[in-house]
């Protein structure tokens, strides 16, 4: 029983943070317009 209570109050902070983030927002700023380059470009 101590299990299941522990697992709801888990869960339940876990969704406090997570409504949290959202109210709050993404913080200001802008994405860079380049591309992330995943490999290493070939030079001859």
């Amino acid at each position: 029983m101590r299990a299941l209570i522990s697992a709801a109050i888990g869960l339940v902070a876990a969704l406090a943070l997570v409504l949290t983030i959202t109210a709050i927002g993404a913080p200001p700023g802008e994405t860079s317009p380049k591309p992330l380059l995943t490999t290493v470009p070939d030079h001859p």
